[in-house]
């Protein structure tokens, strides 16, 4: 109904309803929300390391047993508090600079995502997916930065996550693309972000189709956030898991107007309900046969740590 382009220095108003002066004149009369500043917010885990720990071993029971090969499985993080939104998110963009960070407010509704993740984008004629699969920390000296992301090329269990993921976008493109046309073009290459390294691989193809619709729902959810095989990966995540998970691990991103679009992965995000003053976050991770609970535990810490710092002031 109303459209506002922003370009430089100017901003262009166009309406389908009213004259673009009176718009003008309605955003200015509006009363500004004015939030508190981030205070220091005490967080609590909706589920216990013991019971983190359990769900994964279980979790790695029906891998054993053939149901699933992969399945992506989260926790949430919460706080009874109140926080200013985009204050919020532009700290959070400072401590976790990413590629696919985005604020999004509806109604008293806000998400604050530093997210890393392309979920799908189509740039003509063209698909790209880039699932992330395969996480470790930063080094404390650029020598030990370079080793473990050379450990991290190398681990098997992080390769096999990752590839398991690449075979279900195949899978998952080649519902809407022409035939030889799904390609591989890059797997498992390593990328650095603030707090961690992360391996991406990317997949692209030549569509068949230019509905929109047809291709979502040909690709979400993600696979990157399910497992394969896919929908018996959601039905364990859903058993396990103690949250609904609403927004997170969906996408935000924008549709241009030839058609074009970009779609992040909500991950590295915090969903805050200002009407409830509650605050929460989720992280997760891949579960294979290969996977250490433990460890599987301690990389959900390291994902949450940039959100820690912000929270913690």
């Amino acid at each position: 109904q109303h459209l506002l382009l922003l370009k430089n220095d100017a901003v262009t108003i166009l309406s389908s309803s009213i004259q673009p002066t009176e718009l003008f004149r309605l955003i200015n009369s509006v009363e500004l929300q004015i939030f508190p500043g981030i205070r220091k917010a005490s967080v609590q885990s909706r589920m216990s390391k013991k019971e983190y720990i359990d769900s994964v071993n279980n979790l790695r029971k029906h891998i054993l047993r053939g149901d699933i090969y992969e399945v992506n499985f989260c926790q949430e993080y919460y706080s009874e508090t109140t926080i200013d939104p985009f204050s919020g998110y532009e700290q959070l963009s400072e401590i976790s600079p990413t590629p696919f960070s985005c604020f999004l407010r509806l109604h008293h509704k806000f998400l604050i995502s530093a997210s890393p993740e392309r979920f799908i984008k189509k740039q003509g004629n063209t698909i790209i997916s880039q699932p992330i699969k395969g996480t470790a920390r930063r080094g404390l000296s650029p020598a030990e930065d370079e080793r473990i992301k050379l450990q991290l090329t190398r681990n098997p269990k992080e390769r096999s996550e990752n590839i398991m993921i690449v075979d279900l976008v195949r899978n998952d493109l080649s519902r809407i693309a022409k035939k030889r046309t799904v390609r591989v073009e890059e797997l498992c290459g390593i990328y650095s972000f603030s707090h961690v390294h992360q391996m991406i691989s990317t997949i692209t193809a030549k569509l068949n189709t230019h509905s929109i619709e047809e291709i979502i729902r040909s690709t979400f959810p993600m696979g990157s956030m399910t497992g394969a095989p896919k929908i018996r990966a959601m039905q364990l995540a859903e058993q396990y898991e103690t949250t609904k998970r609403g927004l997170y691990s969906g996408a935000v991103g924008y549709i241009s107007p030839n058609k074009d679009f970009d779609f992040n992965v909500v991950i590295r995000s915090l969903q805050y309900n200002h009407a409830k003053n509650y605050l929460s976050y989720m992280v997760g991770g891949a579960i294979t046969w290969l996977s250490d609970a433990e460890k599987e535990y301690e990389e959900c810490l390291l994902k949450a740590a940039a959100i820690e710092k912000l929270l913690k002031g």
